[in-house]
C-alpha cells in the first residue's frame, strides 16, 4: 500500500464527471486537496452508505477545497447507474483493469465466510495540493466518512 509522504505519480484514466465519460490525469488536480476513496462495488449496502454520506456533505467538503474521487473496478456503465440512482455529485473512476487498485496497494486478499478471494480494501487517501499523500484512512466509517475526511484535513 502507498505510504504517507508518497508523491502520487501522474496517471491517466477514464472517469465519470457530471454524467460524462472523460479522460483525466491526476496532474489535472495539482493545487487542490484530494480525497481518493477506493470502494469494492457500486450499489452494495456499505458502498452506497459511504457514497450517500459523501453526497450529503458534498457542499461542505467542496467549500473546504477538497475534490472527492471514488474508484472501483466497476464499469463506466455501472458508475452512470450508481451516480444517477444516488445523485452523486463527485467524480467516479472505473478501474476495470485494476491498475489504480494495484498502484495504491488496495487490491488484496480478503476473507468472507471462510473463503479467500482478491478484492478492493476500502481505503481513502488524502492528498495535498502538491499531490503528496498526507494521510490514509484505512477502514473508513461509511456512515461518517465526510467528517473523517474533514478532520484529517484539520477542517473540523
Amino acid at each position: 500500500m502507498m505510504k504517507i509522504g508518497t508523491k502520487i505519480k501522474d496517471f491517466k484514466t477514464k472517469a465519470l464527471i457530471n454524467g460524462i465519460e472523460k479522460e483525466i490525469k491526476i496532474s489535472d488536480f495539482k493545487g487542490k486537496k484530494l480525497a481518493i476513496y477506493f470502494y469494492p462495488k457500486d450499489l452494495t449496502p456499505g458502498c452506497t452508505t459511504q457514497a450517500e454520506n459523501l453526497r450529503d456533505n458534498f457542499k461542505l467538503i467542496e467549500k473546504n477545497g477538497i475534490v472527492i474521487i471514488g474508484i472501483s473496478k466497476d464499469s463506466i456503465k455501472s458508475h452512470i447507474n450508481f451516480k444517477e440512482k444516488k445523485e452523486l455529485p463527485f467524480i467516479l473512476i472505473s478501474d476495470e483493469n485494476l491498475e489504480l487498485n494495484k498502484l495504491f496497494g488496495v487490491w488484496q486478499l480478503k476473507k468472507f465466510m471462510g473463503k479467500e478471494y482478491m478484492g478492493t480494501i476500502r481505503t481513502t487517501f488524502l492528498i495535498d495540493e502538491n499531490q503528496k499523500i498526507i494521510n490514509i484512512i484505512k477502514k473508513p466509517k461509511v456512515k461518517d466518512h465526510a467528517n473523517e475526511i474533514l478532520a484529517e484535513f484539520n477542517l473540523l
